[in-house]
This record gives C-alpha cells, sequence and structure tokens, in this order.
C-alpha cells in the first residue's frame, strides 16, 4: 500500500503545507516526511487524525488503487460493434462486477435474433428513440426518459420498434 503518496498527494491537492498539516495534527515533521516517503507506517490513530484533518475518510488512504475511481475518458472508450443488426456499444466504465455502456440501436434491429438469458441484473435508461422490452411473456413499449430493470437470468431481449436509432445507457452487474 501507498498510504505515504496517498497522504502526500492530498495534502498538495489541498494546499496545505507539512508544518500545517504538523500543527494541526501535532505530529513532528519528520515523521510526517517519513509517512509520506514511505519510511514508516502510521498507526490507525495516526492515519485517522491526518484524515480528519485533511477531511477525507479515513479508509480511503485503505483502499487499493484499483479499488479507487477509475476514469474513462470519451475519447478513451472502447467501441464495438454487436449482432447482426450492428448494435453499436461504448464501454463506458466498469468497476467490480458493475459495468456501464451506451448501446446505439439501428431502427428495426434487436438485442438478439430470440430471447436469452445470462448471469446479472440490468437497468436501462432509454436516451433516444421508441423500444419494446421483452422479458418472458411480458412486453412494454419505452420512451426517452423510461427506464427498466430485470435479473438477467430471465429471457429477454430489447427491439427497436421506432423509425430513429435508439440510444440506451445500461448498467448490468455480474458478480465475480
Amino acid at each position: 500500500m501507498d498510504i505515504g503518496s496517498m497522504i502526500r498527494e492530498i495534502r498538495k491537492r489541498k494546499n496545505v503545507t507539512i508544518p500545517q498539516l504538523c500543527e494541526g495534527t501535532g505530529l513532528s515533521k519528520g515523521f510526517v516526511s517519513n509517512i509520506e516517503n514511505n519510511k514508516t507506517s502510521p498507526s490507525i490513530a495516526t492515519l485517522e487524525s491526518i484524515a480528519d484533518y485533511l477531511e477525507v475518510p479515513l479508509a480511503y488512504f485503505l483502499l487499493k488503487k484499483e479499488d479507487r475511481m477509475h476514469v474513462v475518458r470519451k475519447e478513451q472508450r472502447e467501441v464495438s460493434l454487436f449482432g447482426k443488426d450492428n448494435l453499436k456499444i461504448e464501454k463506458l466504465t466498469m468497476h467490480g462486477g458493475l459495468r456501464m455502456k451506451l448501446v446505439e440501436m439501428p431502427p428495426g434491429s434487436a438485442s438478439g435474433e430470440t430471447l436469452h438469458s445470462h448471469e446479472g441484473e440490468e437497468c436501462h435508461l432509454i436516451l433516444q428513440g421508441k423500444v419494446t422490452a421483452v422479458q418472458g411473456d411480458e412486453a412494454v413499449e419505452l420512451t426517452a426518459g423510461d427506464s427498466f430493470s430485470w435479473k438477467s437470468c430471465v429471457p429477454h431481449r430489447v427491439i427497436n420498434k421506432g423509425d430513429e436509432p435508439a440510444l440506451i445507457l445500461i448498467a448490468n452487474y455480474k458478480p465475480r
């Protein structure tokens, strides 16, 4: 764990000097320097004092790098085409078993030729267009601004019934 570098990064981002941090926490300059250079590991009590002074949750310092915020810039999105209808899928972000994507469906296209199922859960927000969501024997027409969710283990599919492309924001969760 790189706690010292995280402390330094947050301290500098908040324009806090080492003397200010020392005054606010009661720690010596040498000790803070050793912490920030990862030459010593602070106790939980010391870390809590630093977290309180810097106004960040103590747990933030204990997160592994892969568990912290993950950013995907628009120009860095992975884009692919899916199925015979060439649905355009932009992978927006993912964290653990949670994934978010933007799907563009051409008029008359569907998420599959037949109902399909898989592990997990999904939430959909219709951003543009008109679609029919089918799950089992239930079908619902939805338009921009409508949303729906379902257990993905029940056979389902989405069909663009409109005359324009449909744009759908999808968040899905699959346990790791």
